[in-house]
């Protein structure tokens, strides 16, 4: 199972950094790349606890589904989100806030198990891992950006 873990320091709040990064208008933001749009469940602002959304977007040329859902929060240090049904097997994206100094560590634990067994292993090693990590990476730069008053 492969688990990819990011840490980003963000020159903002707690607070701030906590509700950007579960306000489904900026991730759709965040993920212009794969034209991800929210169309099911919570849609628009911030989710919340034991909300879900799901979203529509086109990765490898594939238009896809994917519905998470809010399954623990602790406002403003931790929430963490879970596949319900979508293309992988299972994920979940653990959120974490940390007050550091003038701003926050926000770190991001993604696990995630591929569909198709063996060949969804092989997917791992050859490009899906490095695909997720960088999704997350420009999410976080997004995030960032935004939280830090740099939106342009």
């Amino acid at each position: 199972m492969p688990i990819i873990r990011l840490e980003t320091f963000i020159e903002a709040s707690q607070e701030t950094v906590f509700d950007l990064s579960r306000d489904i208008d900026l991730h759709q933001v965040s993920t212009a790349q794969t034209n991800e749009k929210a169309v099911g469940g919570k849609t628009s602002g911030l989710i919340g606890l034991n909300e879900s959304v799901t979203w529509e977007a086109r990765h490898f040329g594939i238009l896809q589904q994917l519905t998470s859902k809010i399954t623990k929060m602790e406002s403003p240090d931790y929430f963490v989100d879970e596949m319900v049904t979508g293309a992988f097997k299972s994920f979940r994206h653990e959120h974490i806030f940390e007050a550091k100094g003038k701003g926050t560590l926000m770190t991001d634990i993604f696990t995630y198990v591929s569909p198709v067994g063996v060949i969804g292993k092989l997917a791992d090693g050859l490009f899906l891992r490095d695909y997720m990590k960088e999704l997350l990476i420009q999410r976080n730069e997004v995030i960032k950006k935004y939280a830090e008053g740099k939106k342009s």
